[in-house]
């Protein structure tokens, strides 16, 4: 899924994909480790991470904070942790809701203080203590350090009715947010959580496969959609990790569609943007495909383009590198092939931005408006290393998603000046060519002590599509051993 043009990135060097324990999750060990890197970071004071509250209706689905969460495992809704530190060292205490079975009819059964102790091995007590506990190390006048919506600005949730009650009963009291450190800390990615990645990724993979067979003339969006998510359940995932994207035609230009509701036509190219969530982590890979099961001349232009683009950012990626070398060397690919193809006047020319013509943006941004890539993991936009260093290193986890996107009238929006009518002019006919083409192909990628790992092996070149989409949709069976595994986790 495309991030906008923040932090541009360029990623990775397929290898071998490793072998994936199936069982794999995050240990008591490695969150109480996440726990005390935290506090090592912070000094002394307390630290409160809060979860996400329960929803508003119950039958609506919840997910837990990404910070809290990475700190806890936890899943229960209205819980928090504190975390003191004084003299070097820290204790941490879970505050969550009891069980309550008239409650529970409701809205399923709850952990409660005792199990939610058992299973995470922390002192827990029930959620009603948390304003008295806060309220004493208030007095105590030790630093506070906060996560979760009480950090925040806008309306004020139960967290940020808290925290402003402790400020009304200690104006002195000083809170600040800790997100940011927990999310550096989210950034290097342990085994296990690699691991997770990896079979999310897989799963994603099983689902573009099964998508490509379904496709021909006629086929909605949405039948594709049902079947990617279909797919992603019966091997074990939780859900889809973002609003699963099928645009053909016209949709395929647009980045983040997902209203996928209209029938293909026999020429056009489908970008199926989809992701797994599998124990949490997400996966993101995108595919472009022809409808008809063949690419068009003008479709195979633009997609080998992208392509090309996407294995020159591969062939910079090593750890260590430099994450904006290699988003550099994607774009210069990028722009080399639209002025070749016709859809800008030179790999560095500019257009108008403004009426007045006063400001000049690249002609490539007409056609390429998002980052290179972005990090995976318990968000499908999740912090990496690379956001706080900008290098690529062990513990990395990321995508790498190159496109170009033909849209219809798009040289209707330029501003109106002397200049842009000229580029305007020169560049339509190629516009027309290839008008509503949209392509993106996305990756996943981690880093190991071995190097850089490509774990999202859908068939890509554009041979290798069209391959998968001959012959009859026959849906695949599902991952027997996978599910067993999931089975094991979660029972």
């Amino acid at each position: 899924m495309p991030r906008p043009p923040r932090l541009a990135l360029a990623l990775a060097l397929p290898l071998a994909l490793a072998a994936l324990p199936l069982g794999a999750q995050i240990t008591e060990g490695e969150y109480a480790s996440r726990r005390a890197a935290l506090a090592a970071a912070l000094g002394d004071g307390a630290f409160v991470a809060f979860g996400a509250g329960e929803p508003v209706h119950d039958y609506e689905r919840f997910e837990q904070a990404t910070n809290f969460l990475y700190l806890t495992g936890v899943r229960e809704p209205g819980a928090a942790l504190v975390v003191v530190r004084r003299g070097g060292q820290a204790t941490s205490t879970l505050f969550v809701e009891e069980t309550d079975p008239e409650r529970e009819v409701w809205s399923g059964r709850r952990a409660g203080v005792a199990e939610t102790g058992r299973r995470t091995g922390l002192p827990t007590r029930p959620s009603p203590q948390l304003a008295g506990v806060l309220d004493s190390l208030a007095a105590a006048r030790l630093p506070f350090f906060v996560v979760g919506e009480a950090a925040g600005e806008g309306a004020r949730s139960r967290d940020q009715q808290l925290v402003a009650t402790l400020h009304q009963r200690h104006p002195g009291l000083r809170v600040t947010s800790a997100a940011t450190l927990v999310e550096r800390l989210r950034g290097k990615k342990s085994e296990a959580e690699l691991a997770l990645i990896r079979r999310a990724a897989e799963i994603t993979v099983a689902a573009q496969r099964e998508a490509m067979a379904l496709i021909e003339p006629e086929t909605n969006e949405f039948e594709a959609q049902a079947l990617i998510e279909y797919t992603f359940r019966r091997n074990g995932a939780d859900r889809p990790s973002f609003a699963t994207i099928v645009g053909s035609g016209p949709n395929s230009t647009t980045l983040h569609y997902n209203d996928d509701d209209r029938f293909m036509r026999a020429g056009e190219v489908v970008v199926m943007d989809i992701g797994a969530s599998y124990r949490g982590y997400a996966a993101d890979v995108t595919r472009t495909v022809p409808v008809s099961g063949t690419f068009t001349p003008a479709q195979r232009e633009i997609y080998q383009l992208v392509r090309d683009a996407q294995a020159a950012a591969e062939r910079q990626a090593k750890p260590g590198a430099r994450a904006q070398v290699m988003s550099d060397s994607a774009s210069a690919v990028l722009a080399r092939g639209l002025a070749r193809l016709g859809l800008i006047d030179g790999p560095a020319a500019t257009y108008d931005c403004d009426a007045g013509g006063s400001r000049q943006c690249p002609q490539l941004s007409l056609y390429y408006m998002h980052a290179l890539g972005h990090g995976i993991g318990l968000e499908v936009h999740d912090p990496d290393q690379y956001y706080f260093t900008g290098r690529i290193e062990e513990g990395s986890a990321f995508t790498l998603e190159p496109g170009v996107y033909v849209r219809a009238g798009l040289l209707d929006l330029l501003p109106k000046t002397a200049r842009n009518r000229a580029f305007a002019a020169r560049v339509a006919p190629a516009v027309a060519r290839y008008r509503d083409v949209g392509v993106r192909i996305e990756d996943d990628y981690v880093v190991t002590g071995q190097g850089v790992e490509w774990i999202s092996r859908a068939p890509r070149e554009a041979s290798e599509v069209e391959a998968a989409m001959r012959g009859p949709f026959a849906p695949a069976k599902r991952d027997a051993a996978m599910v067993d595994a999931y089975r094991r986790v979660t029972q």
